[in-house]
């Protein structure tokens, strides 16, 4: 069997197991609306940018979390539950390698984006107004599946620096909701202060500034800056995750 059809086959399995545990998925789908209708009713009067409506922030806001969600916090924390019960160790026993493992867990992680993008975008444009102005779409592709990418990248990173499967929930959450607060995904921050300079040490904020320029191409126009931040955090995650990643349970 080819190394196409061996991806292609263990992409399906993933896609498979995701959508058997509704829980799981109908979280993945909701929650982000539940934001997005809670952020226009409670936190709309906290976007205090001059021409900027809340909407055209908070749109491209939960697709940040949506994409951080996905690609970091569900793969490390499901990677690392699989390693603990052995499901790892099983399949290191099937023609499938390393490399097409974690492709194929790259691949359903951006397909799953791709759909949340959809629902986000249609959801912002037809329930609060913030539809993608014309032509920003390329932007928008680029940016989410860059962003897929380097988190997905950083999610397996991580996972291979988790000791076990319990303590995965305190590990990534202790990474991932102090970078929310501080990186205008929860609330906006003002660009010249303190916690605006330390967030951009870390690649959520410059996903979120990316995905604002597509709906404020006006006042907040693309920074290629904030790509490369991205990428770069991509790659050291994947550079992380080689070193890191493993097979066995640890005990």
């Amino acid at each position: 069997m080819s190394r196409l059809r061996l991806v292609a086959r263990q992409v399906r399995y993933e896609d498979i197991a995701f959508w058997r545990n509704p829980v799981t998925a109908g979280f993945t789908f909701l929650f982000p609306l539940i934001f997005l209708v809670l952020a226009q009713l409670v936190l709309a009067d906290r976007v205090e940018v001059p021409g900027v409506p809340s909407a055209d922030f908070y749109t491209p806001a939960v697709l940040t979390f949506c994409i951080v969600n996905v690609c970091f916090v569900s793969i490390a924390m499901t990677v690392t539950l699989a390693r603990d019960e052995g499901v790892l160790k099983r399949i290191r026993g099937t023609p499938l390698s390393l490399g097409e493992y974690l492709v194929a867990r790259v691949i359903h992680a951006m397909l799953i984006t791709l759909l949340l993008t959809l629902i986000v975008v249609v959801s912002g444009g037809l329930l609060f107004g913030a539809p993608i102005p014309a032509g920003q779409l390329p932007t928008l592709v680029l940016v989410v599946m860059l962003g897929a990418l380097a988190f997905a990248a950083l999610g397996l990173a991580v996972s291979g620096l988790i000791p076990t499967a319990h303590a995965a929930p305190a590990v990534v959450n202790a990474i991932v909701l102090p970078l929310y607060v501080i990186s205008d995904v929860f609330i906006p921050i003002d660009a010249g202060s303190l916690v605006a300079t330390i967030a951009g040490l870390f690649p959520v904020i410059h996903l979120a500034s990316a995905l604002q320029s597509v709906w404020q191409p006006s006042t907040a126009p693309l920074d290629p800056v904030d790509l490369v931040w991205v990428a770069g955090w991509g790659l050291l995650g994947l550079g992380v995750a080689r070193r890191t990643f493993g097979w066995e349970p640890r005990s």
